[in-house]
């Protein structure tokens, strides 16, 4: 108690389990905030909030406050028939001409294996607050907008004369509501309008003074048909439901039967729960037993008796719990701070108070100024505040029981947004859940998980159809009905039977870092029936090899010996690749659970000692094909033959060191350049290879403003509200981004952890990042200054475990017991030990 008064303590957070000793490394973070200097004129200049489910953009204009709403299971269509009874037929066509070598015509031959496209994401509507004419005259200087990712709380403050207006938005996970408070500092000031639109079919209503009822449905063909309208499905319907709470005094008034209109309060809060009929991907929504409009209610009559105070701080506990997990600062050598002058600005910023909104001094400089500046200053506390945004948009975007992080995580302001919104298997939905366990949020690929199961049950009736094969496969592109057949169109991006093998990747992590292996029997059979179907897909090649026939590397073509551009070929180095992750993890994964001598892990013994091997090529890179083929585009944007390094585990510094001189020559080759997720992943790259200055150079290259007026001129780069770029937007590049930060800072196989293996020592020669974790269930805290290591912690809450610890040529071993957490100064050695 203070003062009379409770005070809510709460636990300490995971990364203060473990806290630096030297008085040099003492916490100087500066608020996590994302700033603006006034209200959004683009979309990509808007504030993101969201609950796993629920999304909403918020633009911050003062005559107008617009919240454009997205609520994750609204998609186009209905469950499909993912076969097509004649590609077995097209299949042989097109191995036979890959055995004769001819790949321009079996390039040409396989788009007969193609299929239909996927549905479209949707967006819900908007959610608009109009103020009167006055607010437009708000006080110059008296703006400030902001995203405080500590609380995920989007804020906005401007004042009209004497009266100065705040308002919040988050989206409670706790509570499954869009949460909004406006107020005003005098008395009765505040007066607006309040409606709901979409550009959905729908229909907007008042239901009595205090609520507006939205209900509506998504379109149940991607494209809406010209025929009759008895050919068009029924769609996915969704409802959302807006309820007013004002303070006594205010006035409420009906408006046209759907507006609301308050007069004269203090201030007002908002709650918008929405939900949609959609019953899982097997299930019609004209079969649907789910109604959004009660549910909607429901949600909205289970919190009546919670203020706002109650509603943020529930919130605030859900949230935090997460967010709070992991801490990074970072900061250039105190002998560079002197010379150039910054490290007087670092301490007056660090010295800055923290409040409820920036102070001036803060929001000076906004986000996009300090996007435009990076290139000269390059601003560590900008790198810090850029890896825990993606860490916001994962926890905002996918939570337990939500669907997975699509395209754009969960906001879409578009009936046809660029490339569906759809997960894309070849690259983009892997990297959304990459940072999910190194940077310690485990709960939020629990999604992830539950696709790839409604995945292999639509992908056994592909496979079975499609190729006659067992187990289940997944292609390129896939939507919420869990679509498992190719894609339309050209085999170069369609024909990638390899989508489910790289979901299945994410299994084997999971355990591996949390060791949790009740998950690992669960995820078993999904890596089972995948191992089947790849075991199936492989056929007999000369030379005594299996080999995959036909194969792409993703989106990329060759030059065939004819001289003419083909894509199909046999055994891309990305097909052995995942193939040889997939056996190699189940292999592992059958031992620890008893199933070393099943008939499968026979099967998969003896086909692993078949498998190709990684080859070099003429010039010294890493082969994309199986062959030397001529690549008409060196600086392509995938890096699809580098899978092994980086997400896999087959090419290692320390055990294949020919092939890590060729993945150096390989990334050299194919140059800086490309869209956001693409330089994500080149940096993870150059991290694993242990090359911290090329690793920080693809930092920086993604560092820079995107203009969104013209952003076809841009590659790659981040938007004002710091959404990372294709361009368009594409949210991958955000999580990219954390992972590789994280791959930068620590790496680790079961028994071996590496310690800054990628730190630019002289860019971030100084910090300390708590709470990371490592494969083996264990979490690492560590600090360096000067570029050198000083201290670092490690702990376990349930695993014992043994480690080779390696820093820079120098390697011990350590114990690690369950609850205990060990302090190791900077020769290794461990210094303090203490029970969490």
């Amino acid at each position: 108690m203070e003062d009379g008064d409770w005070v809510l303590v709460r636990k300490p957070a995971e990364k203060d389990f473990w806290n630096p000793t030297s008085m040099g490394l003492a916490d100087t973070s500066r608020p996590l905030k994302v700033t603006f200097s006034g209200p959004a004129k683009h979309w990509t200049d808007a504030i993101p909030i969201g609950n796993g489910r629920l999304g909403a953009m918020v633009w911050g204009s003062t005559a107008t406050e617009t919240l454009q709403l997205n609520e994750d299971t609204l998609w186009t269509g209905v469950p499909a028939d993912y076969t097509n009874p004649d590609a077995p037929a097209a299949l042989s066509e097109v191995r036979k001409l890959v055995d004769n070598g001819d790949y321009t015509e079996a390039t040409k031959a396989a788009v007969k294996l193609s299929g239909q496209p996927s549905d479209v994401y949707q967006l819900l509507g908007d959610f608009k607050i109009e103020f009167d004419a006055s607010h437009t005259m708000y006080t110059e200087g008296s703006y400030s907008r902001e995203l405080d990712l500590d609380t995920a709380t989007a804020k906005v403050k401007y004042s009209v004369g004497d009266v100065e207006f705040t308002r919040e938005h988050f989206a409670s996970k706790p509570d499954q509501v869009i949460v909004t408070k406006i107020s005003g500092s005098k008395p009765g000031s505040l007066s607006f309008t309040v409606s709901l639109d979409s550009k959905l079919h729908h229909h907007s209503q008042a239901n009595g003074r205090y609520q507006l009822l939205m209900q509506g449905s998504c379109p149940g063909k991607r494209i809406q048909p010209k025929a009759s309208a008895n050919d068009n499905p029924k769609g996915i319907q969704f409802a959302a439901v807006l309820d007013l709470q004002i303070s006594e005094g205010g006035v409420v008034h009906i408006l046209d039967d759907k507006k609301l209109k308050v007069q004269g309060s203090d201030w007002a809060v908002l709650l918008l729960a929405a939900s949609s009929s959609f019953d899982g991907p097997f299930t019609k929504p004209s079969d649907s037993r789910k109604d959004p409009t009660s549910e909607s209610f429901n949600a909205l009559k289970s919190i009546k008796t919670l203020s706002y105070s109650d509603l943020y701080a529930r919130h605030l506990d859900d949230y935090q719990n997460l967010f709070h997990r992991v801490s990074l600062q970072l900061s250039k050598s105190s002998k560079s701070n002197l010379r150039d002058g910054s490290l007087e600005m670092n301490k007056v910023k660090s010295s800055t108070k923290k409040s409820d909104f920036s102070t001036s001094e803060d929001v000076a400089v906004s986000t996009a100024d300090r996007v435009k500046s990076f290139q000269t200053d390059e601003d560590p506390s900008f790198v810090e505040l850029l890896f825990q945004y993606g860490r916001y948009l994962l926890i905002s975007s996918s939570r337990p029981g939500t669907q997975v992080s699509n395209l754009q995580g969960i906001w879409n302001k578009d009936i046809e947004p660029a490339w569906d919104c759809a997960p894309h298997l070849n690259i983009n939905l892997q990297m959304n859940y990459w940072p999910s366990l190194p940077c310690n949020l485990k709960e939020c690929q629990e999604p992830l998980f539950d696709y790839i199961s409604s995945l292999s049950t639509n992908g056994s009736k592909t496979a079975k159809v499609n190729y006659e094969a067992s187990g289940w496969v997944a292609h390129q592109v896939t939507d919420i009905w869990a679509k498992t057949s190719p894609d339309r169109g050209e085999a170069v991006w369609a024909l990638w039977p390899m989508g489910g093998a790289w979901l299945c990747t994410h299994l084997w992590e999971h355990f591996t870092y949390t060791m949790d292996k009740d998950f690992l029997k669960r995820a078993y059979p999904l890596l089972e029936g995948c191992t089947s179907f790849l075991l199936d897909w492989l056929i007999k090649g000369p030379g005594g090899y299996l080999e995959t026939n036909p194969s792409t590397s993703p989106e990329h073509m060759f030059v065939a010996p004819d001289g003419k551009p083909a894509s199909v070929s046999y055994s891309s180095t990305m097909d052995i690749a995942i193939i040889s992750e997939v056996f190699s993890e189940i292999v592992s994964a059958a031992e620890i659970l008893g199933r070393k001598d099943d008939a499968l892990i026979g099967k998969v013994r003896d086909a692993q000692t078949k498998l190709p091997p990684t080859k070099i090529a003429r010039d010294g890179s890493i082969m994309e094909w199986a062959l030397d083929f001529q690549d008409p585009d060196v600086h392509h944007r995938h890096v699809s033959h580098l899978f092994g390094l980086f997400p896999g585990h087959t090419i290692t510094v320390e055990k294949t060191p020919d092939l890590c001189k060729a993945a150096d020559y390989t990334l050299f080759k194919r140059g800086e350049d490309g869209p956001g997720w693409s330089t994500t992943w080149k940096t993870a790259l150059w991290a694993r290879l242990h090359n911290s200055e090329h690793a920080y150079r693809m930092v920086k290259h993604l560092i820079s403003l995107v203009d969104p007026t013209h952003e076809a001129d841009f590659e790659g780069g981040l938007y004002s509200n710091l959404f990372t770029a294709h361009p368009p937007f594409q949210i991958d590049a955000n999580f990219g981004f954390s992972a590789a930060v994280a791959e930068m800072l620590v790496q680790s196989t079961m028994k071996d952890l590496y310690l800054l293996p990628a730190l630019p020592r002289n860019k971030w020669a100084k910090g300390v990042v708590k709470g990371l974790k490592a494969r083996g269930g264990v979490t690492v805290s560590i600090g360096w200054q000067e570029g050198d290591l000083e201290e670092f912690g490690l702990w376990s809450m349930e695993q014992n475990s043994v480690k080779r610890i390696h820093y820079r040529g120098t390697t011990i071993t350590a114990k690690i017991s369950a609850g205990k957490v060990y302090t190791f100064n900077r020769q290794l050695k461990c210094v303090k030990t203490y029970s969490l």
